[in-house]
C-alpha cells in the first residue's frame, strides 16, 4: 500500500485522559505537529467547585504529518490507540477545519469555560450550610455576582440571595461550548 508525501492533519485516537499526554509525546517524533485542545472548568465534588480540564474531544487528537515517513512512528507512539479512518483509508482533516476549531478555541489550548446561569435554571448551592440543596434562579442583579433563587427549605419556598460563585448550575462545559458553535 502507498502512503501520501504529503503532510495533513490525521485524527489520532488515543487511550482515554491520555490525550493531552500522547500528543505531547508525538512532539518528540520529526516532523510531527500536534493539535490537542482542551477545555478547563468547574464541577461540583464532595469538596466543593473543582476546576477540571478536559479535552475537547474526549480520547483524540490532531496529528500532522507525512504518512509516507512518519505513520509507523506515529502509529506505535505511546498512548495511541491508532489513526482513525474510514474502511481502511487514512482520511486527512482539512487545514480549513483545524483553523476553525482554533478560532472556537480563540488561540488557546485550554479554553476556560464559565457555565453561566439564567432566570430559570435549576442551580445547587456548592458552599455554606445549604450546600448540596438545589433551587430555580428567580433573578439576576448586579452585573450576575448577585443572584436570587428560590428554594424549598423546611418545607416553605424561600427567595434565598447568594453569589454567583457559590452556584453550580444545571449545565455542563460541553453544553455551553455547542450552544455557543450554533
Amino acid at each position: 500500500m502507498k502512503f501520501s508525501e504529503t503532510p495533513a492533519w490525521y485524527v489520532i485516537h488515543s487511550r482515554p485522559k491520555c490525550e493531552h499526554l500522547a500528543a505531547g509525546l508525538m512532539l518528540g517524533l520529526p516532523d510531527v505537529e500536534t493539535y490537542c485542545p482542551r477545555i478547563k472548568f468547574q464541577r461540583i465534588t464532595k469538596r466543593g467547585k473543582v476546576w477540571f480540564i478536559e479535552a475537547l474531544f474526549p480520547s483524540y487528537f490532531f496529528a500532522r504529518f507525512t504518512p509516507a515517513t512518519s505513520m509507523r512512528a506515529v502509529k506505535h507512539s505511546q498512548n495511541v490507540i491508532r489513526i482513525v479512518d474510514f474502511g481502511g483509508q487514512m482520511t486527512p482533516v482539512s487545514d480549513r477545519v483545524i483553523e476553525l476549531i482554533r478560532q472556537e478555541m480563540e488561540g488557546q489550548v485550554i479554553k476556560e469555560i464559565h457555565i453561566g446561569v439564567k432566570v430559570g435554571d435549576t442551580v445547587e448551592l456548592t458552599e455554606g450550610p445549604m450546600r448540596g440543596l438545589k433551587g430555580i434562579v428567580n433573578s439576576i442583579h448586579s452585573g450576575e455576582e448577585r443572584i436570587k433563587v428560590l428554594m424549598e427549605f423546611l418545607g416553605r419556598e424561600s427567595l434565598v440571595e447568594v453569589n454567583a460563585s457559590k452556584l453550580l448550575g444545571e449545565h455542563t462545559a460541553r453544553e455551553v461550548i455547542a450552544s455557543a458553535a450554533r
